[in-house]
């Protein structure tokens, strides 16, 4: 029975082990019973599924994976938290525990382990490392069905946010082109320890099993995406143009530009993921007429 969804539980383990936080891993262990029910309805979590959690922590979202579950698989890098993981997950039989970093983890080993069905990956994950590892796992080319994660909530905005805000970026772009994203729910401050010093928010991922877009080269289109919000305060032109990436002149880029109906002096952040494609392509189709 899942019991370390509240603060005496988890202090109660925390003090029986000794265990000190590590600033170096972003520890901070959610104790709100609700919350983790949220995450495992937000994440539709049943007895289909193969699960992946990153970062267990003393496993307190670990045993409400376990219930509902078929298996799951815990990547936890601090060895410190091993000990208390085996004890706290002991009396279930469908959980693997592993001491690696997720981002040196091949995860398709476990995925191929399971007849390569679908993953869902849920994750309470340590701000400092969020967009890599999100970043990872899209464009990992495993199985995925959905990644749910509790992340700090500017991050969470950023991933669904559109053209001309202030938080729309290459974040949003590639999570976008991958899946598609939506807030689930605003986790406060005070429902973790150690109290970090922001809110969080749980953004669910649904993959989509082909991109939204139509796109030739997506490593050009996310170059160009790149280039763009590197210069943000810069026209896209001259961002482009400073990158060093293109394969023609600042008129002939400029004419494509105005093909698609669009100023000479727009800026990366007004363009959608539709017009990065189409931008992306007419590069391409330019390459192809010049070769």
């Amino acid at each position: 029975m899942a019991t370390l969804g509240n603060r005496a539980h988890t202090n109660a383990i925390l003090e029986k082990y000794g265990f000190r936080f590590q600033k170096k891993y972003g520890q901070n262990f959610l104790i709100d019973e609700m919350i983790l029910e949220d995450i495992i309805d937000a994440a539709c979590i049943t007895k289909e599924d193969v699960v992946v959690e990153i970062g267990p922590g003393i496993g307190t979202m670990t045993q409400y994976l376990c219930e509902q579950a078929g298996h799951v698989l815990a990547v936890e890098i601090d060895s410190n938290l091993i000990p208390i993981l085996q004890e706290t997950l002991a009396e279930y039989d469908n959980v693997e525990v592993i001491n690696e970093d997720v981002l040196k983890v091949d995860l398709s080993e476990y995925a191929a382990a399971h007849g390569n069905r679908p993953l869902k990956v849920v994750a309470n994950l340590p701000y400092y490392i969020t967009t890599p590892i999100i970043m990872g796992l899209l464009e990992s080319n495993l199985p995925l069905a959905s990644i749910t994660v509790m992340v700090q909530k500017e991050v969470a905005d950023r991933m669904q946010e559109g053209p001309g805000t202030k938080d729309y970026g290459a974040l949003s772009l590639a999570v976008q082109y991958y899946s598609k994203p939506e807030i689930v729910a605003i986790v406060p401050k005070s429902s973790f320890i150690p109290q970090p010093k922001v809110d969080s928010a749980v953004i669910r991922l649904d993959i989509y099993d082909a991109p939204p877009v139509d796109c030739e080269n997506p490593k050009l289109m996310f170059q160009l995406i790149r280039a763009a919000f590197n210069q943000r305060r810069k026209t896209l032109m001259n961002g482009l143009n400073n990158a060093g990436i293109l394969p023609m002149n600042k008129e002939a880029l400029a004419k494509i530009l105005v093909d698609m109906g669009l100023s000479e002096s727009v800026r990366g952040e007004q363009l959608s993921l539709t017009q990065y494609a189409q931008l992306s392509n007419a590069i391409v189709a330019h390459g192809k007429s010049q070769s």
